[in-house]
C-alpha cells in the first residue's frame, strides 16, 4: 500500500479557494473509496493550491490517479495545472504535483502531507522541499519519504508528463506510529521553515504574503482523518513568558 498525493492550482483567482470549490471537491471524493482507494480526503488547501491525497494498493496507483484527475478537472474554477499535463514528454508544461510514499502493510495507513504554494513561481521552493524531505529521511517512525524535487520533467503514473516549471511541490511521508507525528512532522517544519521567506499557514488560508514568498501548509492523515498541524505547531512554538 502507498501513499499518493496530487496537487493543483485550479482556483479562479491567485491567493485562495473559494469554499463553493472545497465543497463541490469534498463532495466528490467519496468517488474515489467507491473506485478502490482504502481512503481519501482533500487533505490540503494552500493559497490557490488543493491537495487530494489517497491510500491505495499498489496496483490501483494508476487507477486513483487518474479519477482524481477527473475530479479536479470537473470542478475546476480555472484549468491552470491540469492544462500542463501531457502525454509525451515533449508536450509537458507547468502542471500538477505529484507525491507518493509507501506504506507498511502491518501498519496503519498514517501520513504526513506537507504543500507550498508560491505567488510568482518562486524558484527556491525546491530546496524549500527538498529540505522536509531530506530531514524526514532516516528518521525513527519513518517508512517512506516521497522523491525529492529535481529538474526534468516528471512521470505520474496512469496520468502523464509534467515539465520542470511545475512549482508548487507536495511531500508526503509514511509514519509507523501517531506518536512519532509530533516529531517528524516538526522536523520537516522546522527544515522549511528555517529557509527564507517561508511561512507556515493554517489549512485554506489565503496567501496574503509579500510576493517572493512561500507558503507552506502541513496535515497529519490518520487512517483517513485529517488534522491541520498549524495550530497546534503554533502553540507549541510559543515562547513561555517568565
Amino acid at each position: 500500500m502507498k501513499i499518493v498525493s496530487i496537487g493543483a492550482d485550479i482556483s479562479a483567482n491567485d491567493t485562495s479557494c473559494s469554499r463553493e470549490l472545497i465543497r463541490k471537491l469534498e463532495a466528490d471524493i467519496p468517488i474515489l473509496v467507491d473506485l478502490g482507494a482504502y481512503k481519501a480526503a482533500l487533505t490540503n488547501i494552500t493559497g490557490d493550491d488543493v491537495v487530494i491525497s489517497a491510500f491505495v494498493d499498489d496496483s490501483m496507483t494508476a487507477k486513483i490517479n487518474r479519477a482524481i484527475i477527473h475530479i479536479l478537472k470537473e470542478n475546476s474554477e480555472d484549468m491552470g495545472d491540469l492544462e500542463g499535463i501531457s502525454g509525451t514528454p515533449e508536450g509537458a508544461g507547468e502542471g500538477i504535483s505529484y507525491a507518493e510514499a509507501k506504506i507498511r502493510q502491518d501498519r496503519y495507513p498514517d501520513a504526513i502531507i506537507l504543500s507550498f504554494d508560491t505567488y510568482g513561481g518562486e524558484e527556491f521552493v525546491s530546496n524549500v522541499a527538498n529540505s522536509t524531505i531530506k530531514a524526514a529521511k532516516g528518521m525513527d517512525g519513518v517508512t517512506d519519504v516521497s522523491e525529492e524535487i529535481k529538474p526534468g520533467t516528471r512521470k505520474i503514473p496512469g496520468v502523464g508528463y509534467v515539465s520542470e516549471k511545475t512549482d508548487d511541490p507536495v511531500v508526503a511521508a509514511t509514519i509507523e506510529d501517531m506518536e512519532s507525528i509530533g516529531v517528524v512532522a516538526g522536523a520537516m517544519l522546522g527544515a522549511a521553515l528555517g529557509n527564507k521567506n517561508v511561512y507556515l499557514v493554517k489549512r485554506g488560508s489565503p496567501s496574503h504574503i509579500i510576493p517572493g514568498s512561500v507558503i507552506v501548509s502541513a496535515t497529519a492523515f490518520l487512517n483517513g482523518n485529517i488534522i491541520d498541524l498549524a495550530a497546534p505547531f503554533e502553540e507549541r512554538t510559543r515562547i513561555l513568558k517568565v
